[in-house]
């Protein structure tokens, strides 16, 4: 009997059909993860206790620095009278700069503080149909822009009509058509620039924080930009302190979040997230952007919209991408 190799038949297993694949997990829609982190960011309210720490930290701080430069500045001109006395006259010119800093950043205090007053006054001279408030409105508002070339002719024909008008909607209303409608254009342009800019580097710069920082900057800037065009002229705590009332407004009203209108759509539906989950985080980051652009032109500008209608964020939206893609030939339009 010979033996050899035994030939065995396993049966192979059944070939699985695409009915049978696991299924593919499914990927989180964008969620503006850089615009959610700057609302954190400038709405985080510190503790009593911690600016307690900060608050006796600084006081500390300025003290022991402002004995240490009395004792140097002494010292040196016990040593060297005239090396001591020029030094003493270079702290005296950076003590002066500070007290200017400090009465600018007042005067932008007192400078927003007036517009809210102005946007205060005519929604209840537009609540209450006053026009004698109307009118006092008007004179503000002729003062708070007398000194806007720009604004000339549209000061000039308001002046020319307001007696012609006689109740106080279609008076402010004249005033929102000649006044606050050159300026909604431009403060329109810096939200389209800023939701493109942090649309573009949250979509092209995946260093990790990068895009937190460029969206802090290009919001802070933006919301500037849009105080100074409406006369607020706002400065460095002025900024922050809009920023903070801009995004607290929002996230109090849950407004910066995705999941509700065309930003759901944006998130999950939009052809771009499908085929580049960072372009897709760009595109909310930027329509976020947008809509704090909204609110930050609500919270700036001196009346209310009772005339002209509300800008539409997926508009702006939609003209921020189109300039993203053809080079900013969209920049123009308002």
């Amino acid at each position: 009997m010979t033996n050899g190799p035994v030939l065995i038949d396993l049966e192979e297993p059944p070939e699985r059909g695409p009915s049978e694949a696991p299924p593919v997990p499914d990927e989180a829609p964008p969620e503006g993860r850089a615009m959610q982190s700057v609302a954190a960011l400038a709405t985080a309210r510190p503790s009593r206790l911690a600016r307690w720490f900060w608050g006796l930290a600084g006081l500390i701080l300025t003290t022991v620095v402002s004995v240490a430069a009395w004792d140097f500045v002494t010292d040196l001109i016990a040593r060297s009278p005239i090396l001591g006395w020029a030094v003493t006259a270079l702290v005296a010119a950076f003590v002066t700069v500070l007290l200017i800093i400090a009465l600018r950043e007042l005067a932008a205090f007192s400078r927003l503080k007036r517009m809210d007053l102005i946007h205060r006054a005519a929604t209840e001279a537009l609540a209450r149909d006053d026009l004698a408030a109307a009118r006092d409105v008007l004179a503000q508002l002729d003062a708070l822009y007398a000194g806007r070339d720009a604004l000339r002719w549209g000061r000039e024909r308001l002046s020319e009509r307001a007696p012609d008008q006689f109740d106080a909607g279609t008076l402010l209303g004249l005033a929102e058509a000649e006044l606050m409608t050159p300026l909604d254009a431009r403060a329109l342009r810096e939200v389209e620039a800023a939701a493109r800019q942090v649309a573009m580097v949250t979509a092209l710069v995946p260093l990790a924080l990068a895009d937190v920082a460029a969206a802090l900057t290009a919001n802070i800037r933006m919301i500037r930009r849009i105080a100074e065009i409406y006369g607020g002229r706002s400065g460095t705590l002025g900024s922050w302190r809009l920023v903070r009332a801009v995004l607290t407004h929002l996230v109090a009203t849950g407004a910066v979040a995705v999941g509700d209108d065309m930003l759901g759509s944006l998130a999950g539906g939009g052809l771009l997230s499908k085929l580049s989950r960072r372009f897709g985080e760009g595109v909310v980051n930027g329509a976020l952007t947008a809509r704090v652009g909204v609110a930050a032109i609500e919270v700036c500008r001196p009346l209310p919209f009772a005339t002209t209608r509300r800008p539409s964020v997926s508009a702006l939206v939609g003209r921020s991408l189109r300039g993203l893609f053809d080079g900013g030939k969209g920049r123009g339009e308002a």
